[in-house]
């Protein structure tokens, strides 16, 4: 049984399934064997609407790979005894995304709660797990005694704050030190 006011908050796209491999592959699907695809950060307007293509496509975000690293760091959560929910960002554009995430939750996560908002910052926990700088910067601005684990990526090299501490799938020890502080700070 969770632990009355211990919440954690745990997103989904880049934490607990792979969106930028998903997204990857199905550019490389619409470049063909023409040229490689741009990279995912790339702003043009085309790969803007390529991203929307994909994003669209009936299914998508309900068949999202897992990411492995996003389940260790929720074990470890529920092992603590966190009261674990699953925060993700809606796309305001692709609104089937809603019903697909929590699609894909319900498979994946049966009984995890789920919120879905356009501000994670806005969100009660004690610990937030995501990968994304701005969504994290955003949630400590309220939650400055917060702790965040950040599932290392490419896109947060390099990011630094005092409560946020990057996993990479080879510090698992250093990740339950903070949940046990966190724990303690109840």
């Amino acid at each position: 049984m969770p632990r009355v006011g211990l919440v954690a908050l745990i997103d989904m796209d880049g934490t607990l399934c792979d969106y930028h491999g998903a997204m990857s592959r199905g550019l490389a699907e619409l470049c063909g064997d023409e040229q490689a695809p741009p990279p995912l950060d790339d702003e043009r307007p085309w790969m803007r609407a390529r991203r929307e293509l994909i994003r669209h496509q009936p299914g998508w975000w309900r068949e999202l790979p897992r990411l492995e690293r996003g389940f260790e760091v929720l074990a470890e959560l529920q092992a603590r005894r966190f009261e674990v929910h699953v925060l993700t960002k809606g796309p305001a554009a692709a609104s089937s995304a809603w019903t697909e995430k929590i699609d894909w939750c319900n498979r994946h996560l049966p009984g995890v709660p789920v919120t879905i908002t356009m501000d994670k910052g806005l969100v009660y926990g004690k610990v937030l797990v995501d990968d994304y700088p701005p969504y994290v910067e955003r949630w400590l601005a309220w939650r400055p005694r917060g702790q965040v684990i950040m599932p290392a990526h490419p896109w947060n090299d390099g990011f630094s704050h005092p409560n946020v501490l990057r996993y990479t799938g080879d510090n698992l020890a250093d990740v339950r030190a903070a949940l046990d502080r966190a724990c303690a700070d109840e």
